[in-house]
């Protein structure tokens, strides 16, 4: 029985077109959400460290210039937040849960900076790829501020997604590379 069910698998592949297509698509039904809460080295490993996170890129999204570069978002004149780009298997980690993680990594009640880091792009913002995520984001945003954890009103942005720019090398995985844990309070 196995044997028939394993040649009916890699003939229904090569139909498709390729060997074992539908078993590679299936494995590859994956979604994307992007954050932005301050300095992105922390977000980032924050992220990277969720079961069911594929992969977490740095970057720079939500603004108005092409291809930013650090040192452009950095004058604070692009409109860009310092963002991760975060693809998940929604399979083994909901959305919802990424937006726990998001909320418990900073203070969404300040303006335009974390911590010591000042600067719009800095701000808390989600980025939403969906309806599906951009309802998600707006609940929970609610409930985190129904909650009374925090003093004063959470001010984080939600929405849509925009162009992403990666950001420089140097900066992907950073606190990885360094062997720190975080750049967050």
């Amino acid at each position: 029985m196995k044997r028939i069910l394993v040649l009916s698998v890699l003939s229904l592949g090569l139909i498709m077109g390729s060997p074992l297509h539908g078993i590679a698509e299936a494995r590859m039904m994956t979604e994307k959400a992007t954050f932005a809460a301050g300095c992105f080295w922390g977000v980032q490993e924050a992220f990277r460290n969720v079961k069911g996170v594929l992969a977490t890129t740095t970057g720079y999204t939500g603004g108005h210039f092409q291809t930013p570069t650090y040192e452009n978002v950095c004058t604070g004149k692009t409109g860009h937040a310092e963002s991760v780009l975060v693809e998940y298997d929604p399979a083994v980690v909901r959305y919802e849960k990424l937006l726990d993680v998001f909320w418990k990594i900073h203070d969404p009640t300040q303006v335009s900076r974390q911590g010591p880091d000042e600067g719009s792009q800095y701000r808390s913002a989600i980025f939403y790829h969906s309806p599906k995520q951009q309802k998600a984001a707006i609940k929970s945003k609610e409930t985190q501020q129904s909650s009374g954890q925090y003093q004063g009103k959470i001010i984080t942005e939600i929405v849509p997604a925009a162009d992403f720019w990666p950001a420089e090398d140097y900066h992907q995985e950073y606190l990885r590379k360094k062997g720190g844990t975080s750049c967050h309070f």
